[in-house]
């Protein structure tokens, strides 16, 4: 059986959108997003689901180690992010005093929480917050996690979508060892690559005019220093289309003319929400 992997424990939201993909494969918890990298990285069978960047609180911060391991990405997943009070069963909203979950979930439902005057304690995660909950036995802890977590660690909901704005997402990038992109049909794509410049003046608006000569859309540009390091930049970027279309080609093939470093990280599917 294919395994995936996630970070944090059962419940998690990851745990959730790796069920929403394929509840038939292996999902196995890891401690952190280093582990999820190093486990696929060694085992061409098994695949992560990593959360890349959420609609309200921007980036999660794995861009480092998408950069490091240089995994392939399969394809996208927006997951729904619903947050939810959960306690002790039996025990009422009066009755909480803490809540306990990881510092993104936290802020955003802090309307919820000054409502409630409820004191914030961040976590590693929220799923592990449930878990400390439940075995806390004691009806003054709450913890903010998904209604899996709820199930998973025998707590109540006390109250449903307590986030500050409805229709959040979050944007799950599933990589794995192997290279495999779809083939250039008539669908819509993305595709992922990142790159490092060489050190010349104004080589960043060089480098990106041949995406506006041939009208390629950038979807995402981000930068991020090398480590240890502030004068040396990598980008990560995402654009609408498939790698095979000429003019795409022909846009990466001038990008490449001003980079020391250049790697495609997949070419997938674009997922159907974008379209909404």
């Amino acid at each position: 059986m294919s395994k995936i992997y996630f970070q944090g424990t059962y419940g998690a939201y990851s745990h959730l959108a790796a069920l929403s993909i394929d509840p038939k494969l292996e999902i196995i918890p890891c401690k952190t997003f280093d582990e999820c990298f190093l486990k696929a990285s060694q085992d061409e069978n098994s695949k992560i689901i990593i959360p890349e960047s959420n609609r309200i609180t921007g980036n999660i911060g794995i861009e480092y180690l998408i950069f490091h391991y240089r995994l392939n990405i399969y394809s996208e997943y927006f997951q729904k992010i619903e947050h939810n009070l959960l306690g002790i069963p039996g025990s009422k909203i009066s009755d909480i005093k803490n809540v306990y979950s990881h510092s993104q979930a936290l802020s955003q439902c802090s309307s919820f929480i000054k409502s409630q005057n409820l004191i914030e304690h961040v976590r590693a995660d929220t799923a592990g917050s449930a878990e400390m909950v439940s075995k806390s036995k004691d009806k003054k802890n709450g913890a903010i996690a998904s209604t899996l977590s709820a199930k998973t660690y025998g707590l109540e909901i006390i109250k449903k979508n307590i986030e500050n704005e409805k229709g959040n997402l979050t944007r799950f990038l599933i990589m794995g060892k192997n290279i495999s992109q779809p083939e250039f049909g008539k669908k819509k794509y993305i595709t992922s690559f990142l790159f490092k410049l060489k050190s010349k003046p104004a080589a960043l608006y060089q480098a990106l005019g041949g995406f506006a000569i041939h009208s390629v859309n950038l979807t995402k540009l981000q930068s991020y220093p090398e480590k240890n390091s502030f004068d040396s930049f990598f980008f990560l970027c995402d654009l609408d289309g498939h790698i095979e279309d000429p003019k795409i080609q022909k846009s990466l093939e001038e990008l490449g003319l001003h980079c020391e470093d250049f790697h495609v990280l997949g070419v997938f599917e674009a997922d159907k929400i974008r379209e909404k």
